[in-house]
Parts: C-alpha cells; structure tokens; sequence
C-alpha cells in the first residue's frame, strides 16, 4: 500500500510525514492533493488503486476545488457541476463587489 504514496510527488505531502501516510485512512487527502496538482498519469495511479467510484464520491464531498480543477473533474468523469458540493456552497455562497 506504501507504494501508491512512493509512486506519488513527495511535494504534495509537505505538510504531512509522507513516509507514515496510510492510503486507506488518508484517502481523502491523497486524492485532493493528486487532483489539485498531480498530473494525467498520477491521476491514473489513484484511480486504479482506489477506483472510478469511490474517486467519484469523495470528489463529490470535498468543500474546495478550485474552478479549473471542478471544470476538469466534471469534464473527466462526465459529472454535472451542480453535483460537486464545493460547487454548490460557492452558489450560496454571498459574493460582494469587488
């Protein structure tokens, strides 16, 4: 299981002690940390190490993308963006002038 982390950039993780991440209980971290900044190949890696859905739904409940990242994912996997929570709390979200 440590081989998904060491497959990964150790830049993502440096906040964390890399070397004692579990891919299991830090799932949501990992596959955060891969969309935000990973690349197609790392993004691979993940998907076949935790599969399509279970990417899917924690991607769905994450409170932050970025806009291009939550363009990316719901283009990828084919997903409308009104389905992604952070999507729906920047809808209700005030916004003031600038």
């Amino acid at each position: 299981m440590n081989d998904l982390i060491h497959r990964l950039n150790p830049v993502y993780f440096w906040d964390v002690n890399s070397s004692a991440l579990d891919p299991l209980k830090s799932k949501r971290l990992i596959i955060e940390r891969v969309f935000t900044l990973g690349n197609l190949e790392e993004i691979k890696i993940i998907t076949g190490f935790y599969g399509k859905e279970e990417i899917i739904k924690t991607l769905r409940n994450l409170n932050y993308l970025e806009p291009k990242n939550l363009n990316f994912v719901s283009f990828l996997f084919k997903i409308p963006k009104k389905d992604f929570k952070c999507y729906q709390r920047r809808q209700s979200t005030i916004q003031h002038w600038s």
